[in-house]
């Protein structure tokens, strides 16, 4: 098994793993960390895809430019990937911040009990 084989593998796996969280568990912390999972899966696809057995996408000294172009792998998709950690940080934070909210006002982390009391 190749290595970008492996890391679609991989990848599939935590998406499955993210869905059957968000959907199944009734924990909202629980939840939180399914999101990660998945989002994390589908970063490590996106990385896959762009690595194309390539180098990685940034200019050394003493590398022409031809060859740097030639050879690296394809940028976009790390930029998506960066693009896509800075905002998961930042909904990790106020995902977590609601889910102190709710633990205050309600004494549970219980989805299924957060909803029926509203």
């Amino acid at each position: 098994m190749d290595f970008q084989m492996a890391s679609f593998i991989t990848s599939g796996l935590l998406v499955i793993i993210g869905l059957y969280g968000v959907f199944f568990v009734d924990n909202v912390l629980k939840k939180i960390i399914a999101l990660e999972f998945l989002g994390n899966g589908v970063n490590l696809a996106l990385i896959t895809i762009g690595y194309n057995g390539r180098i990685v996408p940034i200019k050394l000294p003493g590398v022409s430019f031809e060859v740097f172009a030639k050879e690296s792998a394809y940028p976009l998709t790390h930029a998506l990937v960066l693009t896509n950690i800075v905002i998961e940080a930042s909904m990790l934070a106020v995902m977590l911040g609601v889910s102190i909210i709710l633990y205050k006002k309600y004494k549970t982390l219980k989805s299924s009990v957060i909803l029926k009391e509203d």
